[in-house]
């Protein structure tokens, strides 16, 4: 690769990384902070329940407004633009996972191992071994 090339697709991808930051900046600005002498948060008071409000509480959903301009700073070529826009936006709600709490699944408190199958035993085994309450048979001790 020339170095003209080299330096060309070295700016494309800095103006790639720019407008994520930016898109993650702005919608998580917009969807989640009350923003300078809560100005963000009166806004989103003013705008309500409606599709505007709606759209403000939701960072994924605003995410795709905010990616559409600024993807017009990586690339202004029609068809470009379209897949760069949809990157941005996925790329910010990638770095807004980043910073939130992993998920974690807890069992449910009780026992409710009568509704899992064992993975070692076949279907019809399974059945077979079913006293009726639902939970495999217990062999019986001499």
């Amino acid at each position: 690769m020339d170095p003209v090339d080299r330096m060309l697709t070295e700016a494309s991808s800095m103006r790639f990384v720019l407008a994520v930051l930016a898109t993650w900046r702005l919608t998580h600005l917009l969807a989640s902070e009350d923003g300078p002498a809560d100005l963000i948060v009166r806004v989103r008071a003013r705008l309500g329940t409606g599709i505007a409000g709606q759209l403000m509480d939701c960072f994924h959903c605003l995410s795709l407004w905010i990616a559409a301009p600024a993807a017009l700073f990586v690339s202004r070529e029609p068809l470009v633009w379209i897949f760069c826009w949809l990157a941005v936006s996925g790329a910010a709600c990638l770095l807004e996972r980043l910073g939130q709490q992993p998920v974690v699944i807890s069992p449910v408190e009780g026992d409710s191992n009568h509704v899992l199958r064992s993975e070692t035993l076949g279907a019809a085994e399974q059945l077979d071994t079913e006293d009726g309450s639902g939970h495999p048979s217990k062999p019986v001790q001499p």
